[in-house]
């Protein structure tokens, strides 16, 4: 397996992984739309997207956004999407995704990397919490809906 940083020619693998991702999270499929997206992330240099290939299968991906904060004045990422698919799980596909994240955001001179997932994703969470991630029992999430 290997894992880099992709690139538009990594368009159409990435789009579908990411349209299973948006699936898991109980939204319609759209491929076309998935694939515009990802499309526009890449061109727009606005994520960073770590793609993990088995031989010339698309296996995993996720998907950073440069942030910063206030307090430190320095850089973050927020860790958005990470999907496995379901042939490569418990194949250490996540962990290698983690672990390129954490590589990549010292490198860049990160303060942080912050992440959220569904109550009910134990699995990840036990990803996360194994890797070092704390469960926020500090501050408030609060979100308001445009749309």
């Amino acid at each position: 397996m290997e894992i880099y940083q992709a690139t538009i020619e990594d368009l159409d693998g990435v789009s579908n992984l990411f349209n299973f991702y948006r699936m898991f999270y109980e939204q319609a499929s759209d491929i076309e739309g998935a694939k515009t997206y990802i499309k526009n992330r890449i061109e727009n240099k606005e994520s960073i997207i770590f793609v993990v290939k088995d031989n010339d299968k698309y296996v995993g991906f996720t998907q950073l956004y440069p942030t910063f904060s206030s307090i430190s004045m320095k850089k973050a990422w927020i860790l958005n999407d990470l999907f496995v698919d379901a042939s490569a799980r418990k194949q250490g596909v996540g962990e290698m995704l983690i672990d390129r994240v954490k590589d990549f955001a010292v490198e860049t001179g990160a303060i942080s990397i912050s992440l959220s997932t569904a109550p009910d994703n134990f699995s990840a969470q036990r990803l996360y919490e194994r890797k070092g991630y704390i469960r926020d029992s500090q501050f408030y999430q609060y979100e308001l809906r445009l749309s």
